[in-house]
């Protein structure tokens, strides 16, 4: 009965540290720094798309998230021991204040103009002129 009562406890212990390694998800403004403190020490991290958002190790607990552009992506954090401390969505938005629409036709375009104007994105299709 003893082996059953340690094995039970070893899969309740690995599904609890499984489960602090998922993290909901993390929203950055682009050109804006988030920073993030973790409770264990970091040996790596790994981000899906680093055109999206940047990622670095300030110190032993500490990271630094910068939005680089619009979209989504996620983020992995390990441990010394290969353990996976972190998972978590990075989503990169903008601040609404800095959007400006120009429509063209049944094109829309969405700029985010700080500090230049830039394409957030285009919604609809380009009409041609004769």
């Amino acid at each position: 009965m003893s082996k059953l009562l340690k094995s039970a406890a070893i899969g309740f212990a690995s599904l609890a540290m499984a489960a602090s390694a998922l993290a909901g998800q993390i929203t950055v403004e682009v050109n804006k720094t988030k920073p993030l403190k973790l409770k264990q020490d970091i040996a790596s991290v790994a981000i899906a798309n680093a055109d999206i958002a940047d990622v670095t190790v300030s110190d032993a607990r500490s990271l630094l998230i910068t939005g680089r552009f619009f979209g989504t992506t996620n983020l992995l954090v390990y441990n010394s021991d290969g353990d996976l401390i972190l998972s978590t969505d990075l989503v990169v938005s903008t601040n609404s204040t800095n959007l400006v629409s120009v429509s063209r036709g049944q094109q829309k375009e969405v700029l985010n103009c700080v500090p230049t104007c830039v394409n957030a994105y285009t919604t609809g299709t380009a009409s041609t002129p004769n």
